[in-house]
């Protein structure tokens, strides 16, 4: 399950296994869709699937006969050698005879994150889209996705704080979101500045914020607040034509100032939470096969 919404290149999007979100008709109708197309087209090996769902509805937005690079990454999340046995299967050795006929599950989360290459690009924006800009990957295991995320995030060398301040600001349709997940943040004990239009929807959520101007109209700003060090999280999902061009201007101070940075409303849900659970939790420490010999099969 991608964390990120339909519309971020699937090679950018952290995802993870199992899915945490989707209810477990959707994943029944997930398993029949994908059985009944791979053996429709007549693919031998492996076959890679998007779908997307909305509003009780599950989308199929294409089929490819082929790998792709989420595969380690599946292999790694259950211990199995998918490459392996797909090469196998297109040889004529059939997954029956390679003992492979019921479905790996654990009882760990596992999340991938990519790793983007804004650092070696001066001057590069770092918004996703469409267009895959990712150059790697990373993933992160615990028991709740919590702390699988905040070890991802660790490994992609963009670090979630435990302490010190957060800056948000977000486009009007993801403002009710990020009340929630600054609520989470707040409660964890961070602090939060925004601008102007956020700051107004949070405090009336009932959060304190300090707020600080748009950087066009000059400082203190949230650029003088990372210049110095003081914000160690960045939210920021632009909309309108100026808020891009600040946005712009945010978003690679923070590559250049090494601060974490979020630009979906959804990975922002998602590290309000690993926070929440890092500073509650104790993270998970063992080998990648300790965890692999939990894995069971239904």
């Amino acid at each position: 399950e991608h964390i990120e919404e339909a519309g971020i290149h699937s090679g950018d999007s952290a995802c993870m296994i199992p899915p945490q979100t989707l209810p477990g008709v959707v994943l029944e109708i997930v398993r029949d869709y994908v059985k009944k197309i791979a053996l429709g087209l007549g693919v031998k090996g492996i076959v890679n699937l998007q779908m997307a769902y909305k509003d009780g509805t599950v989308y199929v937005l294409e089929a490819n006969p082929r790998s792709s690079r989420t595969i380690p990454f599946v292999s790694k999340a259950v211990g199995l050698p998918l490459a392996k046995i797909a090469a196998n299967v297109m040889i004529d050795k059939s997954l029956r005879e390679q003992g492979f006929t019921r479905e790996p599950k654990t009882p760990y989360v596992s999340v991938k994150e990519v790793l983007l290459p804004f650092d070696k690009l001066p001057g590069a924006d770092v918004l996703l889209g469409p267009e895959m800009r990712s150059t790697g990957e990373v993933m992160g295991i615990d028991y709740n996705l919590g702390l699988a995320f905040f070890k991802a995030e660790l490994s992609a060398d963009n670090p979630l704080p435990l302490e010190g301040m957060v800056f948000i600001s977000v486009r009007d349709d993801d403002k009710a979101a990020a009340a929630v997940a600054a609520k989470k943040l707040h409660d964890a004990g961070l602090s939060i500045i925004a601008t102007d239009s956020t700051a107004e929807y949070l405090r009336k959520s009932g959060l304190p914020v300090v707020r600080v101007n748009k950087i066009f109209n000059g400082s203190p700003n949230v650029l003088d607040y990372i210049k110095i060090g003081e914000v160690r999280l960045i939210i920021n999902t632009p909309t309108t034509k100026q808020s891009v061009r600040d946005g712009y201007q945010i978003r690679r101070a923070a590559v250049d100032y090494h601060v974490p940075y979020i630009t979906t409303i959804q990975a922002a849900q998602a590290a309000a939470d690993a926070i929440r659970k890092a500073k509650k939790d104790q993270v998970t420490i063992k080998a990648l096969d300790e965890y692999h010999k939990e894995v069971y099969y239904s």
